[in-house]
């Protein structure tokens, strides 16, 4: 890679002054408020990529912009770091979703009308099932709803399920790169759950005998405001925990999950070559 893939450089970047319309004396409409510079996340039209890299912790982006040349940071507001570079010369865009799905669902729908229209989750998520190994990676093929925000988009029946070719690159990309490296690669069905803390071992046992792979905590909300808006998402995590057999290292450095985390955009980047750039 380029040196520039190495640091994020960060040009002079200042909001655009923001117009605001007179009131009316109805309630707003939050769907006529799509245009311009996003609320949030501060990127406007033309200023992010389609593709987008998504982890959940903004200091997690100097990490994926590692695997990119020219590297550009584009916006920076509240948990939504946002740099664009390239990989193999094709334009990736990567930002930060911040934790749980309130946030990821504001990050894909400002990303989205700022013109995104594909979106991969990368990071950690905690193993459920004997056998699946810190650093493993997962791919999710559907997502168990146990979160709140998406029952303020769809009905409790709805699937949160993500792109089926997009999953197949993710899937054929890490399992490539498991047997060049030697780790496990898991592609089967994960949970979103809201609260960290209150996952009791009940709770959580419940999940393994149910079959579920691996419980995080945005999949769901990026798969249905995706799905709600025509748009592609898929998701490929590194194991941070094993929580069905206690292998947990929540709190300490760990060589195996840094080592998952640069695998986990490594698969990510080489899905969506193979699947755009072909």
């Amino acid at each position: 890679m380029s040196s520039s893939s190495r640091s994020i450089s960060c040009p002079p970047w200042q909001p655009a002054p923001v117009t605001t319309p007179a009131a009316t004396g109805q309630p707003a409409d939050k769907s006529q408020l799509t245009g311009g510079r996003q609320y949030h996340v501060g990127v406007a039209p033309g200023e992010v990529h389609e593709v987008v890299l998504m982890p959940g912790d903004p200091f997690r982006v100097a990490l994926v912009a590692e695997q990119l040349d020219d590297v550009v940071e584009v916006a920076h507001q509240r948990e939504y770091r946002t740099v664009n570079g390239t990989f193999r010369g094709m334009p990736i865009t990567v930002c930060s979703s911040g934790m749980g799905c309130p946030s990821t669902a504001i990050g894909v729908e400002e990303l989205a009308n700022a013109g995104a229209t594909t979106f991969v989750r990368v990071g950690s998520t905690g193993a459920l099932q004997p056998g699946m190994a810190i650093g493993d990676l997962v791919v999710s093929e559907g997502t168990l709803r146990n979160d709140g925000t998406t029952a303020q988009y769809v009905p409790l029946s709805y699937p949160a399920v993500p792109d089926l070719r997009l999953t197949i690159a993710l899937a054929d990309a890490s399992l490539a790169l498991g047997e060049q490296n030697g780790f496990g690669v898991h592609v089967g069905l994960n949970a979103s759950d809201d609260a960290f803390w209150a996952e009791t071992p009940e709770h959580l046992a419940g999940l393994t005998k149910l079959g579920i792979l691996n419980v995080e905590m945005e999949s769901s909300a990026m798969f249905v405001v995706a799905r709600r808006r025509g748009l592609r998402a898929g998701m490929v995590c590194a194991v941070s925990a094993n929580l069905a057999t206690g292998d947990v290292v929540y709190g300490r450095p760990n060589e195996r999950l840094h080592v998952g985390w640069v695998h986990s955009v490594t698969a990510a980047l080489e899905a969506v070559h193979a699947l755009y750039a072909s």
